[in-house]
């Protein structure tokens, strides 16, 4: 991983976004269509922000996939991830690209996992957007993760850790409030995009990128399977990077 770190959040996440944006730039320029995921939570807020700003991005030709969703949460919910990802990203662009949800309430999850592995598997994903958990998640895949499987979308339990991090966000008004399952993008499927870019920002976010960056690659920190990824790019403010050690001299 290619770690960059930034003063602070608003900077972390508009140089998360600048790269993003050259990326897609890129790939626009040479074909038809731009496979992007997208992720939502607290870390993206000013990579979102900063990426819906850029210029010379045309989003008629991006097809936007859904990272992660609460398994029985509706849209209209105020912590739905499709409601973060409407209108904080969607709705904010000067053009639509071609969305597609996680439904997390769909009466049939079954039908639902189908539904995007059929859409998401004949692709290659360009860019993957995403954050790095308090506890080492890696999109909602807490620990111990799952690094075998081959299913693009499944449903995982939320532990406590992690529910605790979405109370903590302000997300939920109580802990038995929020959802014990969730519909996640599996971990092979993250590292099968070509770019990634992580933004993770925040000092309680600080042990979980020493262990994904340091530690040794395990399900019991998802996100240090990034340590895989040939084109990984990290980017952390001065709090989140603090119990990084220093590079060599």
């Amino acid at each position: 991983m290619q770690a960059s770190i930034h003063p602070e959040p608003v900077s972390c996440g508009a140089a998360a976004a600048a790269e993003a944006a050259t990326i897609l730039r890129a790939i626009l320029a040479e074909r038809a269509r731009a496979h992007l995921v997208v992720a939502t939570g607290a870390s993206q807020f000013e990579t979102l922000k900063a990426l819906t700003r850029e210029p010379g991005i045309d989003w008629t030709r991006v097809v936007a996939f859904h990272l992660d969703e609460y398994v029985g949460l509706p849209d209209s919910h105020p912590a739905s991830f499709r409601r973060y990802l409407r209108e904080r990203f969607l709705e904010p662009l000067p053009a639509q690209p071609e969305f597609i949800p996680v439904r997390g309430d769909a009466p049939d999850l079954a039908a639902e996992l189908a539904r995007l592995a059929a859409r998401i598997s004949p692709v290659t994903i360009d860019l993957c957007l995403a954050g790095i958990g308090e506890n080492g998640h890696l999109a909602f895949n807490d620990p111990p993760a799952d690094f075998d499987t081959t299913a693009p979308y499944l449903v995982v339990a939320l532990d406590d850790a992690c529910r605790r991090q979405q109370l903590g966000e302000g997300w939920f008004a109580r802990l038995e409030d929020v959802p014990r399952h969730a519909v996640s993008m599996s971990i092979r499927e993250v590292l099968r995009a070509r770019r990634v870019i992580v933004t993770a920002p925040d000092l309680r976010k600080a042990d979980a990128i020493r262990r994904a960056v340091e530690g040794p690659v395990s399900h019991l920190c998802p996100s240090s399977a990034l340590q895989n990824h040939p084109a990984c790019s990290l980017h952390l403010d001065s709090a989140s990077a603090s119990l990084l050690r220093p590079p060599a001299a």
